[in-house]
């Protein structure tokens, strides 16, 4: 099997494996978070609404200056996804890192969300 696929194919089941004990309520909603190989993107979900609260990415104009696949550009995302929620009337949420390692881009995003006053 290529490589590639052998990744992704453990990164799912590692997801299933983290699903099956996260998932978001009203009072606390799952920031989920999806890397790329050049972007970044988290969302705040509300699973039992099955609805989106508030969303950032590295694809956001204003969020980047040039480059998107880095630990800076993870970190600005972070900072901003706390702002959006916040705003939305969120201060507290489950982190859902998606099968992806803590560390990286992810570890970055994550402690930079704190920085900006979101607890999990």
């Amino acid at each position: 099997m290529d490589k590639n696929k052998v990744k992704t194919v453990q990164r799912l089941r590692r997801k299933r494996g983290l699903r099956k004990t996260l998932g978001g309520t009203p009072d606390r909603p799952r920031m989920s978070v999806y890397r790329s190989l050049n972007h970044i993107y988290v969302q705040v979900i509300d699973d039992y609404a099955g609805r989106t609260l508030a969303s950032a990415s590295t694809r956001d104009i204003d969020l980047t200056d040039g480059k998107t696949g880095n630990v800076s550009a993870a970190s600005s995302v972070g900072k901003a996804i706390a702002e959006r929620s916040i705003k939305a009337g969120l201060s507290a949420v489950v982190f859902d890192r998606n099968g992806f390692r803590y560390h990286g881009r992810i570890k970055a995003l994550a402690d930079a969300a704190r920085g900006a006053g979101l607890k999990f």
